[in-house]
């Protein structure tokens, strides 16, 4: 592109940001929405995972908080139709990407604010990854609130602003536990820097802490009441050291992870640095003072440097999906420490490499959910006939009862896919294990029936994980169904348990 082109581009964004970023933001809602809902004939896990959580209503689970599972469950309730869970999705990423903007504005004026947004939606977290809602997504949001929050309320200390860290704070708990590596770094920084230190002084960070507190409360006491349960999954999720070794090689492994993810938005974030500044050019203006510099450079990097920490204390490794949250503020970061003058070619340069970048990540989703699956032949959840087992599932069921299923007992996927695509929307009981569903009276599965799914195991015989929850259920011919895109096919084994009326009184 030719300097004039460039030079006009960048006129037309700096007249006018504001609708600049209205026009980011709703052409990634509109990509990321459309891409998943075109590509996807199944849902993925997370939201098979959410709509088999979310529709019973708990304070609590037996793997994570319950905000995004309730979300998924409003959505279906409210749309009716799978695209409503990308657009959710989306809408927690603009929203997060708004905040960004809004904590970056007063500090490098509105076109550094916009470079900061287009850097950080380089990351594959907030497109190629973020179109299956589940907690990582929904984490965006509430930490993108709190960085703004936290600024303004060192910065100015208005009451309204901790007030907002403490809501961003305690609905955070709600949707991931991570949120204690955003709020350690914070607490960390209000005791070290001398600036900082003064907000202690003043009622701000104490409401803030209350209004956290009392938003988070419900929730602390079904963990308390539960053993804190969750905890357990987070234990198995994360890889045990193996010797001292691990303490330095886990952290090393999981920084290393974060860089990589972090090369499109570096490459974003290029033009800000090259070509190097020349002596006729204007250098950056901004109202930032060196405690701006520190609240941004510890929301940045403080949430990164708390995970590495616990993992060289711990030894245990990170996983890399973990990362969703820790960079919302490295394009902020990265404009405050450039020091350029955002305007010109620069800020043209910064928008054309988000362009190119925004298209590759499109086409690559494009490529291995439409493309490679014709020749890879490998395995994508989102293929599974999902639908058509819950159809094939309902019309036996009902040929040999009468009525369609009510309850289905197996695991996560199976159980999950039945209990969302059939009409009758049967309630699942997890893994046959009534510590994994507590909502479900046992008595009342065995008055009303169920049927047991497996697609794991032996088909002529119930897998002995659902013997004890379904001792006297029929086996039934087992069927094969084809994936919804490519080669291959699944052989799905189920069985009736016939309804007892008579355990209704027990």
């Amino acid at each position: 592109m030719t300097a004039s082109r460039l030079a006009s581009l960048s006129a037309a964004i700096e007249t006018a940001p504001r609708r600049a970023l209205v026009a980011v933001l709703a052409l990634h809602v509109l990509v990321w929405t459309a891409l998943p809902t075109l590509l996807y004939p199944n849902l993925p896990l997370d939201l098979i995972e959410a709509l088999t959580y979310g529709r019973e209503w708990q304070l609590g689970y037996d793997k994570l908080p319950p905000l995004p599972w309730w979300l998924v469950e409003i959505a279906w309730r409210m749309a009716g139709h799978d695209f409503a869970y990308y657009l959710l999705a989306q809408i927690a990423v603009v929203t997060a990407l708004a905040f960004v903007y809004a904590a970056a504005r007063p500090v490098v004026g509105t076109a550094g604010a916009l470079a900061a947004v287009l850097i950080v939606d380089g990351l594959h977290y907030l497109n190629y990854t973020a179109a299956k809602f589940n907690h990582d997504v929904i984490q965006l949001p509430f930490w993108a609130l709190a960085g703004y929050a936290l600024h303004r309320g060192l910065r100015h200390g208005r009451l309204t602003y901790w007030l907002l860290l403490g809501l961003a704070v305690g609905l955070s708990l709600w949707a991931k536990y991570f949120v204690v590596v955003l709020v350690a770094p914070m607490v960390a920084f209000a005791l070290i820097d001398k600036d900082a230190r003064k907000a202690l002084m003043t009622p701000g960070p104490y409401a803030a802490a209350i209004v956290a507190l009392v938003i988070a409360t419900p929730h602390l006491i079904w963990l308390v009441k539960n053993d804190f349960l969750p905890f357990a999954y987070a234990e198995h999720r994360a890889v045990l050291p193996r010797g001292w070794y691990d303490h330095l090689w886990h952290p090393l492994k999981f920084a290393v992870g974060q860089l990589g993810f972090m090369i499109p938005a570096l490459i974003i974030a290029l033009p800000l640095f090259w070509p190097r500044k020349t002596d006729g050019e204007t250098p950056l203006a901004t109202p930032a003072d060196d405690f701006d510099r520190r609240i941004v450079a510890w929301l940045a990097f403080g949430p990164i440097a708390t995970v590495l920490l616990l993992g060289v204390i711990s030894g245990r490794g990170a996983i890399a999906m973990w990362g969703y949250p820790l960079w919302l503020f490295l394009g902020l970061w990265l404009v405050l420490y450039a020091r350029r003058m955002i305007a010109d070619e620069r800020l043209a340069r910064i928008v054309i490499t988000w362009t190119i970048v925004f298209a590759a990540l499109a086409g690559a989703f494009i490529v291995n959910y439409e493309i490679l699956p014709r020749f890879d032949h490998r395995y994508r959840a989102v293929f599974f006939p999902g639908e058509a087992l819950a159809r094939e599932i309902t019309a036996r069921t009902r040929a040999i009862t009468g009525q369609a299923p009510v309850y289905v007992i197996g695991s996560m996927w199976d159980g999950g896919n039945i209990g969302h695509y059939a009409r009758s929307r049967p309630r699942v009981l997890i893994d046959g294990k009534p510590e994994r569903a507590p909502w479900i009276d046992l008595n009342d599965l065995r008055a009303r029936g169920a049927v047991i799914v497996w697609t794991d195991a032996d088909t002529t015989v119930v897998p002995p994980m659902y013997r004890t929850v379904a001792p006297d259920a029929a086996v039934q011919p087992s069927f094969t169904l084809p994936y919804r895109r490519g080669p291959g096919r699944v052989e799905i084994g189920w069985a009736i348990l016939l309804p007892k009326p008579s355990f209704a009184m027990k």
